[in-house]
């Protein structure tokens, strides 16, 4: 069974997912004492704001004013997959991200969070982008996920320094 989705809604589950992304990192970073790691959570902040921005154009860009038009996935595992996702079964991003934050103990637990996040993020932009018609929106998409992949390494990387 395959399903269909809009632009506009397949665009509206990432913007949500970066503005959680830069809200959590911001919080995290206000509660570290680590200089360093304080900057380095204010960075991401700043990049996953910059594809919040992205993803917004790409959906105006994209959708314009058909916001009814459908994309439809016919091997049907990348829809099926987005499914779950906007669904919460991935993870649920109509949870504020501060929840998470105010309840990770030591700043190994929040890097291993944010580790996660990104990688669900990496799983998920890579559904957008098979579901994304070829050109300049799945180039910005994949731009968007060879940043995330950096995230995740400069996370692995300073969780193997502490």
């Amino acid at each position: 069974m395959s399903i269909l989705f809009t632009p506009g809604e397949i665009f509206d589950i990432a913007i949500e997912i970066e503005r959680n992304g830069a809200a959590f990192y911001r919080k995290a970073a206000a509660e570290t004492s680590d200089a360093a790691v304080r900057r380095e959570l204010s960075e991401l902040a700043a990049m996953e704001d910059g594809h919040e921005i992205t993803f917004a154009e790409l959906k105006r860009g994209l959708v314009g004013n058909d916001s009814k038009t459908e994309w439809f996935d016919a091997e049907g595992e990348a829809a099926m997959y987005l499914e779950s996702f906007a669904a919460g079964q991935v993870f649920d991003i109509t949870k504020d991200p501060n929840e998470f934050a105010g309840t990770l103990p030591s700043l190994e637990a929040v890097l291993r969070f944010a580790l996660e996040r990104e990688r669900d993020s990496v799983v998920f932009f890579l559904g957008v982008k098979d579901l994304t018609p070829a050109g300049e929106g799945r180039l910005k998409i994949e731009s968007i996920i060879s940043q995330e992949m950096a995230h995740i390494s400069m996370l692995n990387r300073r969780l193997r320094q502490l």
